[in-house]
């Protein structure tokens, strides 16, 4: 019989329902982007959860044996990538001239939201202050990921001011190999008896090898292979099919070196770009790079994050309820960022930040998604072996505070995640909307995709146009062009 020739099975299943979304994405990306407001990350999510165990069972990660090995070197690659992709894509010499607002952001800022966001995980659930440091410290880098879909590729990017997206893509860039500090304060608290040990291995481990290592292991990658790069390319030894492929060979390469030596793999990353960047010289600048990873990286990353949110562990025991889960994630969106933004602001202390509405973007422009998912595996490995190889399930010999960390980091970070990539992803639909209400009748544009200016309450620099902005790229010229045929 013919129907003994099909075979449905998990992996054919999986080719079918992930592409499908990624094709009809594709096929209508523009309208999506550009005139409906709406971004890769949440809506990919959806689908994930509408196709997994929970919607269809097209997609059941769980019981394909996806572990969280797995998981971690996914997401270590995805924003590993990521963070390359900022620091290469960031003006030339950006950092000699924003050092002081970008400082700002990744000293104060994320200080007082890491604080916060444990303060609030105390007081909700009722836990020591290492774990709450611990969780806490996932939750506290702006993820480059959710970052790139809302910043770059869409009309409403250019509609804010370059130095304003600049400014948050450094910032997201950076934070998450930032985030590594904060991390291992709470979990040397946990794994070290004494405050001279854990100091001793927060300083010396963490800060200056992890760290600072880091960065000179990076900035030095990026130069060795910018002069690579340009050797090649002023002898005509590279073609243009290469581009690509050098762009991700590059990236995987520093992200896999910093595995290899221990160092932080996000901030490897991100100075290996800004280092390959140095002089102007970017091999990406016409392959539209950030489009095809948005696409077919991180899109397909959050239909499996879609599919693989557990559920079950959001009514775990008397620890945690979806009411506390909802309680905690409107507290951390609201206070996390927005108020200690504001504080700054007013004080003068974000010399990059002109007006009252572009501190309140800042303030609540701070997703949190892949970039989280990765340092709660972390944590969990280093809470259960102590180094950075998670086990497949959870030991039962760990002690009573270690066991209880174990069990709140995983669905605490997994449901702020899934609530940051809804809100943050929805936000530039609700900006446009709330826009476009808050004119007169007659300035209005029309409501679907017609709006192109600026901002209300933003300045632009003299010569920096939001609908003309280079961000618009050939995709936008090619949608102006149909509109004139």
């Amino acid at each position: 019989m013919a129907w003994k020739q099909l075979e449905l099975t998990a992996p054919h299943i999986t080719y079918l329902t992930v592409t499908s979304f990624l094709i009809l994405y594709a096929l209508f990306s523009l309208m999506i982007r550009n005139r409906l407001h709406l971004s890769e990350p949440p809506l990919a999510t959806v689908f994930g959860i509408i196709t997994g165990p929970r919607g269809l069972a097209l997609l059941t990660p769980h019981e394909w044996g996806v572990t969280d090995d797995f998981i971690q070197e996914i997401t270590r690659l995805i924003v590993g990538i990521q963070c390359f992709a900022v620091g290469l894509e960031l003006p030339d010499g950006y950092f000699a001239k924003k050092w002081r607002a970008l400082l700002v952001l990744l000293g104060p800022v994320m200080t007082v939201g890491w604080l916060i966001c444990a303060g609030f995980i105390v007081a909700i659930f009722k836990t020591d202050l290492a774990t709450a440091f611990t969780i806490s410290a996932c939750l506290t880098p702006t993820d480059p990921v959710l970052a790139a879909s809302v910043l770059s590729n869409s009309q409403f990017s250019t509609r804010v001011p370059k130095r304003i997206r600049d400014l948050l893509s450094a910032e997201s860039g950076c934070n998450d190999g930032v985030s590594f500090p904060f991390l291992y304060i709470g979990l040397n608290m946990i794994l070290k008896s004494s405050p001279g040990g854990v100091l001793k291995q927060w300083l010396l481990i963490t800060v200056l090898y992890q760290c600072t290592a880091g960065i000179i292991l990076g900035t030095v990658l990026g130069f060795v292979f910018n002069w690579l790069y340009i050797f090649s390319h002023h002898r005509e030894m590279m073609g243009r099919a290469s581009y690509l492929a050098f762009y991700l060979l590059l990236a995987v390469f520093s992200i896999g070196l910093a595995s290899v030596l221990g160092v932080d793999d996000f901030l490897v990353a991100f100075c290996a770009g800004r280092g390959f960047s140095h002089g102007g010289n970017s091999p990406t600048a016409d392959t539209r790079l950030p489009v095809v990873i948005d696409l077919m990286i991180n899109s397909a990353f959050f239909i499996f994050f879609g599919a693989m949110v557990p559920w079950e562990s959001f009514h775990q025991l008397d620890l945690i309820t979806p009411g506390r889960l909802i309680g905690l994630l409107c507290l951390i969106l609201a206070f996390r960022r927005l108020p200690i933004v504001m504080g700054l602001y007013k004080l003068k202390f974000l010399p990059s930040v002109r007006t009252a509405t572009e501190a309140v973007l800042i303030g609540h422009f701070g997703p949190m998604g892949v970039g989280a998912v990765f340092l709660a595996i972390e944590a969990r490995a280093q809470l259960e072996t102590e180094t950075s190889l998670p086990l497949p399930h959870p030991p039962s010999n760990l002690s009573p505070e270690r066991q209880r960390a174990v069990i709140l980091i995983w669905p605490i970070v997994c449901f702020i995640v899934l609530g940051s990539t809804l809100s943050h992803g929805l936000s530039t639909l609700v900006i446009s909307i709330g826009g476009h209400f808050s004119r007169h009748q007659g300035e209005r544009a029309p409501l679907i995709g017609g709006e192109r200016e600026g901002l209300h309450g933003m300045i632009f620099d003299e010569g920096e146009d939001a609908a003309t902005s280079e961000n618009d790229g050939r995709e936008d010229e090619h949608e102006q062009g149909c509109e004139q045929g």
